[in-house]
This record gives C-alpha cells, sequence and structure tokens, in this order.
C-alpha cells in the first residue's frame, strides 16, 4: 500500500508547486495601494498660463524623495525646481520654473503608500496648446521587474516560514508532547524559522530598489539600506529579525530541555513555553500588521490586532495542518501519531477557522466597502477566491473529523486485542516450557538406567581397547599441537572480529524489519489511511490558499480602488475626467509687504452633497503663514447659482478647515477665495472646477 502512496504524493507535490508558481508568476508587479485621485493642473488639462507649481493628491498618505515627482517639458527636461512637499493631509507638490514656454507637460510620479507598497504613474497637460513630446514613460510600474518578482516569492515564503514556524510549535505544545522528540517534526519546525529568516533578510536587501529604481545593482547599496532603515517597513523587518532570534531560543528550548523531561515535568514547562511562544508569534504578526493594510485607512487602531489575530489563527490552522501531515508520513514507525493528538488538533483548527471568519468578514467589509467591490474589483474577485477555497478546506477538514472518530473508537479495540494476542503468547510458551522440563525428567533417569547397565558389560573391553591405544592417541596429540600452534591464536581472532560485525549488521537487519512489519501494520489501518490522504488534500489546498493570500496582500484594496474610479483616475491613470477630491492651488499679491503667497483648496469628494474643504496658506517658499481672514464662496454661473459663502474654522497656522459645505448639484462651480492680510490689503482669486 505505501509503494503506490508514495509517487501520489510526489506527484501530488509537484503539482501543488507549479500551481504556486503559476499563481505567483500571475500576479505582476505590486498593485498601488494609494491611488491618485485628483491633480491640478488636471490630466489632459490645457491652461493659458504656466502654473506656478504642480500638486497631487492621493487616497492616503505617501512617502517621497527628490525624485518622486517630476515634470518633463517636451523635450524631456526637467523643470521642477526643489524637493517635493506635502501641504497638509493627502496633498503634495513641486514648484516650477517660472516663464515656461508653450507646450505639452510629463508629470511622473514615483511614491511609496502609507502601506509600504509603491506606487508610480505619469499624465501630461498642456500649457498654451498641445504639442509633440520626445517624453516617453516606461511600461514597467513600481514593484515590477526581476526585483519585484523576487521581492514576491520573498513574500510568499516569509508567510509560509511563519506558518510553519507557529503552526508546528503550536501542534508540538497544544497537541502532540512527545513530538518533540520526532526527528521529522523537529526538522519540520527548524525549517520553517529558517525560511522566515532568509526571506526576511532576503526582503530588507531588496527593499531599496523594490520601492526605487528596480535595479539588481541597487541590492547591495548600503547607502540605499540605511534609508531603508528609516522607514515603517525597514523598521518592521529589523524587529522581525530581533523576535527571529528569540524565537531560535524557545525552539532550542522546546527540543531540547523538553523532550529530555518526563510527561509530568513537562506539563510545568509547558505553560511557560506556551506564553513565552505566544508572545513571539504575536510580535512577528504584529510586523505585518504595523507595515501593511492593516495600518492605514479606516479604524487603522481596531485593525491592527484584528489583523494579527488573523495571521496566528491562519499559522495555527495551516502550519498544524503540515505538522500534522508531516508527522503521519514521515514519523517512525514506533512513535506513530496517536488518535488523541489528531483529536486535539482538530479542536485547535475548528477555533481557528472561528476565528477567521470573524476577522476575515471585518477585514473585507474595511477593504471593500459595498457589495459590487467584490465583482468590480481585482481584490473582491481574489477575495472570492480565498472565500472559496477555505470553503473547500472546511469541507475537506469534515471528512478528517470523521476519520479521526473513527480512529479514536478502533485505538482501543486494537489495543486490547493486541493486548489479548500477547497473553496467548505468553500462556503458549509457559505451558511449552513446563512440558518441555517434565518430559527432560523423564528421559533423564531411563538414560541412566539404560546406560549403567550397558557400561557395566562393555568396561573389561573397553579397558583393554584403551591401552592399545594409548600411544597412538599420545603421538597424533603432540602432533596435533605442534601443527595447529601457530595458526589456532590467529583464527580465533578473526573468527571473534567477524563474529561481532555479522552480529551488528543482523542487528541493523533486525531493526530494519521490524520496523518495516510495523509501518505495514500501522499503513494497514484503514482508518489511518484515510486520514492520511484527507489531512494531504487539506495540505494541498492550504498551499494554493497560502499563494492567493499573499497575492492579495499586494493588490489594491477594493475601497481604494473604487475611490480612484469615482475621482475619475485610477491608480493606472485614467483620462476621464475628476469627479473625487479635488485640490486648487491659487497664488495671490495683495500688494503689501508679505502680501504674496500661494492658498490651496481642497474639497473632498468633490461631489454633490455634504464635502470637507480645507484651506492652506503658504509663503511663496512654502512655508506656513496666517493671514487675518479669509473668505470663500461656490458659484455656478451656468444655472446662477450662488455665490454660496463658506467660513472656514482656523485650526493651526496656515490652515482652516469647514466641514458639511453643501454642494446642490453637479457642474462645472467657481471657487473663489478671499484673502485679507492687512487691514486693507486684500485680494480675491478663484479657479473652476468640476464637481461630479
Amino acid at each position: 500500500m505505501t509503494q503506490t502512496i508514495a509517487p501520489r504524493v510526489r506527484t501530488l507535490v509537484l503539482l501543488l508547486l507549479a500551481a504556486a508558481c503559476a499563481l505567483l508568476a500571475g500576479a505582476g508587479p505590486a498593485s498601488a495601494h494609494a491611488a491618485l485621485t485628483g491633480s491640478d493642473p488636471r490630466e489632459g488639462a490645457v491652461v493659458d498660463k504656466a502654473p506656478a507649481q504642480v500638486s497631487l493628491t492621493f487616497s492616503e498618505s505617501v512617502s517621497m524623495d527628490d525624485d518622486s515627482l517630476r515634470v518633463l517639458d517636451p523635450k524631456g527636461k526637467r523643470v521642477d525646481d526643489g524637493k517635493p512637499s506635502g501641504t497638509g493631509g493627502t496633498a503634495y507638490s513641486v514648484k516650477l520654473h517660472a516663464g515656461l514656454p508653450d507646450g505639452t507637460y510629463t508629470v511622473t510620479y514615483q511614491v511609496v503608500s502609507a502601506d509600504s507598497h509603491p506606487v508610480s504613474g505619469a499624465y501630461t497637460f498642456s500649457v498654451g496648446a498641445p504639442s509633440e513630446t520626445s517624453v516617453t514613460v516606461s511600461g514597467q510600474g513600481a514593484g515590477g521587474g526581476f526585483v519585484g518578482g523576487l521581492y514576491g516569492v520573498g513574500r510568499y515564503v516569509s508567510y509560509a516560514g511563519f506558518a510553519v514556524l507557529v503552526g508546528g510549535a503550536a501542534f508540538v505544545l497544544a497537541c502532540w508532547p512527545r513530538g518533540s522528540g520526532v526527528r521529522v517534526v523537529q526538522r519540520f519546525v527548524v525549517s520553517g524559522w529558517l525560511s522566515l529568516t532568509a526571506a526576511t533578510l532576503l526582503l530588507l536587501l531588496l527593499r531599496g530598489s523594490y520601492t526605487g529604481s528596480g535595479k539588481v545593482a541597487d541590492v547591495f547599496d548600503l547607502g540605499l539600506l540605511g534609508d531603508v532603515l528609516q522607514t515603517k517597513a525597514g523598521a518592521a523587518l529589523v524587529s522581525r529579525l530581533l523576535l527571529l532570534a528569540a524565537a531560535a531560543l524557545f525552539i532550542a528550548v522546546l527540543f531540547g530541555a523538553y523532550d529530555k523531561r518526563e510527561d509530568e515535568e513537562k506539563r510545568d514547562l509547558t505553560f511557560g513555553l506556551a506564553v513565552g511562544g505566544s508572545v513571539v508569534a504575536v510580535g512577528l504578526a504584529a510586523t505585518w500588521a504595523m507595515s501593511e493594510h492593516a495600518s492605514v485607512g479606516l479604524q487603522a487602531g481596531l485593525a491592527m490586532p484584528v489583523d494579527v489575530v488573523h495571521l496566528i489563527a491562519v499559522a495555527t490552522w495551516l502550519g498544524g495542518l503540515t505538522a500534522l501531515l508531516v508527522a503521519l508520513y514521515r514519523g517512525p514507525a514506533d512513535t506513530p501519531v496517536p488518535a488523541l493528538a489528531v483529536s486535539r488538533f482538530s479542536r485547535v483548527a475548528f477555533g481557528s477557522v472561528i476565528a477567521l471568519v470573524v476577522t476575515g468578514t471585518y477585514q473585507s467589509w474595511r477593504q471593500l466597502g459595498s457589495w459590487t467591490a467584490f465583482t468590480d474589483t481585482r481584490y473582491g474577485q481574489l477575495l472570492l477566491v480565498k472565500i472559496g477555497l477555505v470553503a473547500v478546506l472546511v469541507g475537506v477538514a469534515y471528512f478528517s473529523r470523521r476519520w479521526t472518530a473513527q480512529l479514536a473508537e478502533a485505538t482501543p479495540a486494537a489495543a486490547g486485542a493486541a493486548a489479548a494476542r500477547r497473553g496467548e503468547k505468553g500462556a503458549g510458551k509457559a505451558s511449552t516450557k513446563a512440558s518441555g522440563n517434565a518430559s527432560s525428567k523423564t528421559g533423564a533417569k531411563a538414560s541412566a538406567n539404560a546406560s549403567a547397565k550397558t557400561g557395566t558389560k562393555a568396561s573389561g573391553n573397553a579397558k583393554v581397547s584403551e591401552k592399545a591405544s594409548g600411544n597412538a592417541k599420545v603421538a597424533e596429540k603432540e602432533s596435533g599441537t605442534r601443527k595447529g600452534s601457530g595458526t589456532a591464536k590467529e583464527s580465533g581472532a578473526a573468527k571473534g572480529t567477524g563474529g561481532s560485525q555479522r552480529a551488528a549488521q543482523l542487528a541493523r537487519q533486525r531493526a530494519a524489519v521490524d520496523a518495516a512489519r510495523q509501518k505495514r501494520q500501522r499503513d494497514a489501518d484503514p482508518n489511518r489511511f484515510g486520514l492520511r490522504r484527507s489531512v494531504l488534500a487539506e495540505a494541498g489546498i492550504a498551499v494554493v490558499l497560502l499563494v492567493v493570500t499573499t497575492v492579495l496582500t499586494q493588490t489594491e484594496p477594493g475601497r481604494t480602488e473604487e475611490e480612484a474610479k469615482a475621482a475619475g483616475t485610477s491608480s493606472a491613470g485614467s483620462s476621464a475626467p475628476a469627479t473625487g477630491a479635488v485640490t486648487l492651488d491659487m497664488p495671490f499679491d495683495t500688494g503689501s509687504q508679505n502680501g504674496k503667497g500661494v492658498v490651496r483648496v481642497e474639497l473632498d469628494p468633490a461631489r454633490v452633497g455634504a464635502n470637507d474643504l480645507h484651506l492652506y496658506v503658504e509663503r511663496p517658499d512654502g512655508t506656513a503663514f496666517d493671514i487675518p481672514e479669509v473668505k470663500v464662496a461656490l458659484t455656478q454661473k451656468a444655472k446662477n447659482i450662488g455665490p454660496l459663502p463658506v467660513a472656514p474654522d482656523h485650526i493651526t497656522t496656515g490652515h482652516w478647515s469647514a466641514s458639511g459645505v453643501q454642494i446642490p448639484m453637479a457642474g462645472d462651480w467657481e471657487v473663489a477665495v478671499t484673502v485679507r492680510t492687512s487691514d486693507i490689503d486684500q485680494v480675491t482669486i478663484s479657479k473652476n472646477t468640476q464637481i461630479g
């Protein structure tokens, strides 16, 4: 039976690896998790006068460096002046050279979103009239290419290593304490630690190139590595390495001092290991939760601990399942996985599934925001695939529970039958021994009487013949002594050495035969055989599920994608007019001393109904400053609506805000701002924007 199982196992493993590689290869570069929701000038716009700066608004905060936001003229030369700066919230700008000629200008950006994923894109606007441009934008997005693919593989290996490490250790502590002495289980857990450590180091080295140029040569740039260490993602990776050092100590105790103790002594140490291991596991899970999706967006303070619970539940279920599979297939014949351990894991897995359902439901609502996002966004479609795989996995687990119950019922009966067979065998040996002793005593008496009578009659002849042959025996004995004295010792030594080697070889053969016999007996159990097959199917589905989960973490959340579509520009760069958050930059000059500056108005979501308005005032050098008074008015001249006055409240230096600003209908609206810099110096500036 086992001879037919092994090829099937190898075939299934190869198919699962091929499926994993196909899914990872099809994942492509990491999708943008921060979407461009507004720009000024907007994409495709034709303005009469060259703007003083270009501003971009994203769906979440992003990090930038000197080359993150560039503006190129028709010949491909940079016309932006200085480092990009944030103007508050999610808006960022870069100043342009004065006196730009007419033509088409290209705006390119490459930033890192708050959830650690790179975002890139480009669009054009024109001054005066559109013109030809020599600027070409590379088709490779941020996070793509060879470095991006390698980074994706590293992410998958890190998730898999975490699951193996946490799930394997939990399986030993909670389900099978004696498994701490099984070599294959030890190797399994240690392999998880090694995989997670190696993947973390790889991600740390690749991080700078992954979010920047994408060149392989930049992987070994120490300066770039230093910059990475100052980011949130870099700090999370370093923290993970420190926690893995603590995990190494935990593994050493689990498979060292813990394994050598007796069962009663293990109970005392189990509690300490459980507490310490839980702290390390929570810390490792937090390195993902605090640097990725859960750390930004809606209810981040609640989402991060929920994400930690979700990750630990996944690791406990899938990692423990794989540990059980390894023990069932590769465990020694003299230490089989008991039915009690399988039953315990079944209960642990059930609790993990409950935690997954609860936390997964919350995460789905948070990342999607609507039912239509399930089918209209890539994130929602992948989430449906994940839900389907979990449902199939739970269905297969149901059959595993049935096999476990049957195995638990069959184990006492099998043990009783084995004890009965041992009792019968022992009784047979005792009966045979008693019979042998009785027969030997009777035979001895008869033999003694017969030999006594025969010996009396033959003694006379024997004495005569003994004298005749005495001389010959003496001569033969002396000759034999001389002849064999040289070789007897050598032959005895050789015979002794060969005998010990032969005995050791026979002992090994007997041990191998006994192990093979025990393995055949174990595998012949139909309940155990059925359990092995169902657990193998579960592990296969778990591999694909883990790949889908990894791809899902690199995909733009459905809520963000829908907001980008509503704003008129997706992360890939759409040419539709913007209908989301709007940012308007308006230079002003009241004619007095310190009367020059820029007013930035942010209107979110720039739709019919209630809107939030933020207004920022900056000096020409980009520093925020206060003015005595600022007023805003909204007018739609085509419908003779307005002006609708807005009185924003002063929040902090250079920042005013108003919430619940009502816009009654869609269309082209004029946003007018009145700026007063002294008692008598004021000016009104305006810009038009489209309200969706």
